[in-house]
């Protein structure tokens, strides 16, 4: 499928939320067809400045979709957005407004599989406390529903989404194809941290 790109300095997950503040007017035009259109876009993940590559982005990326918009001023668009589905590319093209198109290859959504060992438990326990205090204080939670504990994979992005864990480890674990061994990793994050014992 052909997809216009948004690079950005995060990473998007599959039913991941991502709120954007969209200020440049050639991303503004982008955002104005996709919500005409009803067209989805990529976010891709910017690469460290100092490598200074040809192409500035990874190579795998998420499939996004509008869910809203607020535009407070012509300068200005707020927009929210939910993740759907990974893909890859081809060799992007950049156009004379300095867009980026691509070739995308959907990757495959990460199996069902059910936490794996007794001690992923914790991770799965400690993410819906997580939520839970998020609602109880009034606060929009960053999770959108339906909540799916059962699911590794989804507990993984979730947990990757609201860690503070640098840019480049976020992307890869994105990458993982293997939605237990993401959730092993978080795990042992969250273990290191304290955030949950055995």
């Amino acid at each position: 499928m052909k997809l216009a790109l948004l690079p950005l300095q995060a990473v998007l997950f599959p039913d991941g939320r991502l709120n954007l503040k969209v200020v440049e007017p050639r991303y503004q035009a982008l955002m104005t067809s996709c919500l005409r259109s009803g067209r989805s876009f990529g976010v891709v993940t910017l690469k460290p400045a100092s490598e200074h590559p040809p192409v500035p982005f990874e190579s795998i990326g998420c499939l996004a979709e509008l869910v809203a918009c607020d535009s407070p001023s012509t300068e200005v668009m707020h927009l929210r957005c939910q993740g759907v589905q990974r893909f890859d590319m081809e060799t992007p093209t950049c156009d004379s407004e300095g867009l980026w198109h691509v070739e995308a290859r959907l990757i495959d959504p990460d199996p069902l599989q059910a936490p794996s060992a007794e001690w992923q438990s914790a991770a799965v326990q400690a993410l819906a406390r997580a939520l839970d205090v998020f609602e109880a204080q009034g606060k929009t939670p960053p999770v959108a529903r339906p909540h799916r504990f059962h699911d590794a994979g989804w507990v993984a992005n979730r947990w990757c989404e609201l860690l503070p864990i640098p840019t480049p480890l976020k992307y890869q674990l994105m990458t993982l194809p293997d939605p237990r061994v993401r959730l092993q990793l978080v795990d042992g994050f969250l273990r290191r941290h304290g955030i949950v014992k055995d």
